[in-house]
């Protein structure tokens, strides 16, 4: 399946989700604090995009996950289901939010600290979020995919931490995944060429320990094999025609 170069339409229309999900990571903010549920969250969540932005929560229902938002925790590598589980201080949580607005999807996550985080773990948050900013800077016409992952990786090694490979970012607009299958691994001047109108996400997640993950008997929560934490940060991308725009940024 070919990769979609959006029409200047479909890119309003993906720009509009996008800030809405942008804008429901704002809102939860205030709201992570020790002794809140994820499940909680997921109901705060699911009436603010339903009610107040009028929008429909794309995880809903997709492939039969039964959750509004994806809530990962400490070694939880992605796709955490919320539940009665109180977070506590010291956690490190991964909220993730795709906003469906007119049949378009805007998609990003955000990392945040419960109470006081360890130096450990905000040292890997701060490097996952530079990994992601440095993925997005190389995005522009001509450049290559395996541009993207090539730096994602390197800037994760060099700071002794490693990169997932089961999951990678993807191409998105009218479906909630779409080709391509955006790598955080990989090297210069490898994969498709990059070309103005294609919308992708960038979503590296990244290990304190070995890069090795399972899936819980959910089917859905991947955590890290060794028990090492994990972290996650991720955009929605327009490659424009002489670089790129973040639509997940406020």
């Amino acid at each position: 399946m070919a990769i979609i170069i959006k029409t200047p339409a479909e890119i309003e229309k993906i720009r509009v989700a996008s800030k809405l999900a942008a804008e429901f990571l704002d809102m939860i903010t205030p709201h992570v604090k020790p002794g809140i549920t994820t499940e909680e969250l997921d109901k705060i969540c699911h009436d603010y995009i339903v009610n107040v932005q009028h929008a429909i929560p794309s995880p809903l229902n997709y492939r039969g996950y039964p959750k509004s938002i994806c809530t990962t925790i400490n070694h939880q590598v992605c796709h955490g289901i919320p539940g009665p589980k109180k977070l506590k201080n010291g956690d490190i949580l991964n909220i993730d939010i795709t906003v469906n607005k007119d049949e378009y999807h805007g998609d990003t996550n955000r990392m945040f600290f419960v109470g006081k985080p360890s130096i450990l773990a905000k040292r890997l948050v701060e490097v996952t979020k530079e990994c992601l900013m440095l993925g997005i800077e190389v995005i522009k016409p001509g450049a290559h995919f395996g541009d993207i992952g090539a730096v994602i990786q390197k800037h994760a090694e060099k700071n002794h931490f490693s990169v997932v490979r089961e999951y990678c970012g993807h191409g998105i607009g009218k479906e909630f995944h779409e080709e391509p299958s955006v790598l955080h691994f990989g090297t210069m001047g490898t994969g498709e060429m990059i070309q103005p109108g294609m919308v992708f996400t960038i979503e590296p997640m990244i290990n304190t320990g070995k890069r090795h993950t399972k899936l819980l008997a959910n089917n859905w929560t991947a955590v890290t094999k060794d028990h090492s934490l994990s972290a996650q940060w991720e955009h929605t991308i327009l490659v424009t025609d002489d670089g790129h725009e973040i639509l997940t940024e406020i």
